[in-house]
C-alpha cells in the first residue's frame, strides 16, 4: 500500500493546505522543532487567554457585582464544560489535531478581544467565558499530542516540559503584563473597569498567534504518527511500516483499550495533586489581597516569582529526566518536596509574613511541582502508547476530562469551605478608605456613640441650643474643637458612616476568619500531594537509569533487526 493510499500527503500548498496540514514524511529536524514551537507558542497563548481573569479578578467581582462564590461555581461549570470539550478532542485520533487548535486560537482571540470586554453584568460575562473554557478543554489535548507526535520517547521529557511551560509560561504573561499595566493606585473601590484593559491586550495578542499558526502549523499523517518510536533511529523504520498500517483498525473500541487503572488512577492522582495550582490561577490574586493585604499590582508580582520559577522547573526536569532516561525518581523526588513546602506555605496565612519571605516559599513550591509534573507527562504519554500508540490523543482526552471534572469538584467544595472573600472584595476596600480617610471621627464616635443623634441635630440646626449643650455634656470642655472637626469632615462623613455600619463588621469578620479558611483549603491540597505519590508505581517506565538504558538498548537492536528484514540501514 503507498504512503498516499493510507490516507496520508506531503501537505498542500496555497489556499488548501490552510486545512490539509498533514505530512507524509517524518520532517528534518528543523522543521519538525519548528512545529513544537509553534506548538508550545500555541499552547502559552490559549492558556494566558483563559488565565487572564485571574490578574484582575477583584476588579470585575465589583464591577459586575459578582460575589466570590458566584465565581467559583461558574468556573466549577466551566471547567466541567471544558472536561466535555477534552473528551471531543480524543476524535483528533482519526480527524487530526492541528485544525482544532488553529479554530480554538481563532476562536478564543476573538472572544477575548472584543466579546467578554463588552460584558455588561456577570452573566454576559461568565457564558462567554464559557465559550473559551470549551476551546481551551479542546486544545488540551490536541496540543500536547501534537508534542507527543513529533518527539520520540527519549526526547519526550524535554518535550513535555516545553508544552508544560506553555500553561506556566500563559500564567506568567497573565502577572507580567498584569503587574506591568496595572498602575499601584487601582483597586476595586476605584477604577475596577479597568479589568477590560488586560482582557484586549491578550486577546489582540491570541489573535497574531493564531495567524502564525494558521500558516505554518502542520501535523503528521495518521500512518506515521500511530506508531511507538523510542529514538530517532526508529523514523526509518516508521515511515516503513505507515506504507502498510491498519489504521483503522489500530482505532477500533478506544476507550475499553485505555480505560485501564494505569492511565486513570495515575491521571486521578496528576489532576488532585494539581489543585494548588489551579487554586493559584484562579484565586492566588483574591488570596494575597484578602489574607496579606496586598495591592492588586503587588499580588501580580508574585505572580511573576511563582510561574517564573516554575518555568525554568519544567524546562529543566524534562532535559533531565531525559538525560537519566528514568520519570518515577523525579515524580517522587517532586511530590515529596512540593507536599513540605506546602506545609511552610499554607502556615503562613495570618502571619505578617513580608513580600520576600512569601516569594521565595511560593517559588520553592511551584518548582517542586513542576519537577514532579514534567516527568508525569512524559510517562503519562509512554503509558498510553505501551497500551496503543495510535491512541495518544484518547489517552489524553481522558486525561483532559478526569482533570476537569477534579477541578469542577474542588471548585464547588471551595466556597463552602473559604466563604470569607465576598465581604472583603466587595467591600474591603471602601470600608479601609473610610476607616482611613474618618479616623479621627470614627474615633470620637467610638468613644461616645451617644454623639450621633446629636451630631445629626445640629447638621439640620447648628445654632440648637439644646445639641449645643448635650454635645458639652458628652464631650467635654473641648467640644467646640470637635464639632469644628466634624464640620470640616464635609458631607461625605454621614455615607460614610451609614456604609461602615452596614458593612465594617462583616469585613472585620471575614478578615479575622480568612486565614483559617485558606488553611483548610491548603491541607486539602497537602492530601492531594500524599495520593498522587501513591499512584507513581502505576505508570511505565523504570526506577533505575541502568535498566532503563538496557531496555533502549534492546529497542535499537529489535529496529536494527527490523530494518534488516526490510532491506534497510540505519541511515536510509
Amino acid at each position: 500500500m503507498s504512503v498516499a493510499a493510507a490516507g496520508t500527503s506531503t501537505g498542500s500548498r496555497g489556499v488548501s493546505g490552510l486545512w490539509n496540514r498533514q505530512l507524509g514524511t517524518y520532517p528534518e529536524t528543523g522543521a519538525r522543532m519548528t512545529y513544537l514551537g509553534i506548538t508550545v507558542l500555541s499552547t502559552i497563548m490559549l492558556y494566558y487567554e483563559l488565565y487572564v481573569g485571574g490578574s484582575v479578578s477583584t476588579l470585575f467581582l465589583t464591577k459586575l457585582h459578582m460575589s466570590f462564590p458566584f465565581l467559583v461555581y461558574t468556573l466549577a461549570v466551566g471547567n466541567a464544560l471544558g472536561a466535555f470539550g477534552s473528551l471531543f478532542a480524543g476524535l483528533t485520533d482519526r480527524l487530526g489535531r492541528t485544525n482544532l487548535v488553529v479554530v480554538g486560537l481563532l476562536l478564543t482571540g476573538v472572544f477575548t478581544a472584543f466579546i467578554i470586554p463588552a460584558s455588561t453584568n456577570k452573566w454576559e460575562f461568565t457564558i462567554f467565558g464559557f465559550i473559551v473554557g470549551i476551546v481551551e478543554g479542546i486544545c488540551l489535548v490536541a496540543t500536547p499530542a501534537l508534542i507527543r507526535d513529533f518527539s520520540p520517547q527519549v526526547g519526550r521529557g524535554t518535550a513535555m516540559g516545553f508544552w508544560t511551560a506553555g500553561p506556566v509560561l500563559g500564567s506568567l504573561a497573565v502577572a507580567i503584563v498584569g503587574s506591568t499595566t496595572i498602575p499601584s493606585s487601582i483597586s476595586p473601590a476605584h477604577n475596577p473597569g479597568f479589568w477590560t484593559h488586560e482582557y484586549r491586550i491578550c486577546g489582540i495578542a491570541g489573535l497574531v498567534v493564531f495567524v502564525i499558526a494558521l500558516v505554518g502549523l502542520k501535523e503528521l499523517s495518521p500512518g506515521l504518527r500511530d506508531q511507538l518510536m523510542v529514538t530517532m533511529h526508529d523514523r526509518a523504520l516508521v515511515e516503513a511500516r505507515a506504507k502498510g498500517i491498519d489504521v483503522e483498525a489500530s482505532l477500533r473500541n478506544p476507550w475499553r483499550q485505555l480505560l485501564k487503572p494505569d492511565v486513570v488512577v495515575s491521571a486521578t492522582g496528576i489532576s488532585i495533586f494539581l489543585l494548588v495550582y489551579y487554586t493559584a490561577v484562579g484565586f492566588g490574586l483574591i488570596y494575597f489581597t484578602t489574607v496579606f493585604g496586598y495591592t492588586v499590582t503587588t499580588g501580580n508580582h508574585l505572580g511573576d516569582w511563582n510561574w517564573g520559577v516554575n518555568v525554568a522547573a519544567v524546562i529543566l526536569f524534562g532535559l533531565i529526566s531525559d538525560r537519566f532516561r528514568v520519570r518515577k525518581p523525579f515524580m517522587v523526588v517532586g511530590g515529596v518536596a512540593a507536599a513540605v513546602m506546602m506545609v511552610l506555605y499554607l502556615e503562613q496565612a495570618g502571619k505578617a509574613t513580608s513580600f520576600l519571605h512569601l516569594a521565595v516559599l511560593v517559588s520553592i513550591l511551584s518548582f517542586a511541582l513542576g519537577v514532579a509534573y514534567v516527568p508525569w507527562m512524559a510517562s503519562f504519554t509512554e503509558t498510553v502508547e505501551d497500551h496503543n500508540p495510535a491512541l495518544t490523543a484518547t489517552g489524553l482526552a481522558i486525561w483532559g476530562w478526569i482533570i476537569r471534572i477534579v477541578v469542577f469538584v474542588a471548585y464547588m467544595i471551595l466556597p463552602v469551605v473559604i466563604h470569607s472573600v465576598t465581604p472583603l472584595v466587595q467591600n474591603g476596600a471602601t470600608v479601609e478608605a473610610y476607616a482611613k480617610a474618618y479616623a479621627p471621627e470614627i474615633a470620637v464616635i467610638q468613644a461616645h456613640p451617644q454623639i450621633v443623634p446629636v451630631l445629626g441635630a445640629l447638621e439640620k440646626n447648628p445654632a440648637d441650643g439644646a445639641a449645643l449643650a448635650q454635645a458639652h455634656t458628652i464631650l467635654g470642655p473641648n467640644f467646640i474643637k470637635t464639632l469644628l472637626m466634624f464640620k470640616a469632615a464635609g458631607p461625605g462623613l454621614s455615607p460614610a458612616l451609614t456604609y461602615l455600619q452596614a458593612h465594617a463588621s462583616a469585613v472585620e469578620k471575614a478578615a479575622k476568619d480568612a486565614p483559617g479558611q485558606w488553611k483548610d483549603w491548603y491541607w486539602i491540597c497537602f492530601g492531594g500531594m500524599i495520593f498522587f505519590l501513591l499512584t507513581v508505581p502505576l505508570m511505565r517506565g523504570r526506577w533505575s537509569p541502568r535498566k532503563a538504558r538496557e531496555d533502549e538498548a534492546a529497542h535499537e537492536a529489535m529496529v536494527r533487526a527490523e530494518m534488516a528484514k526490510l532491506g534497510m540501514t540505519a541511515n536510509s
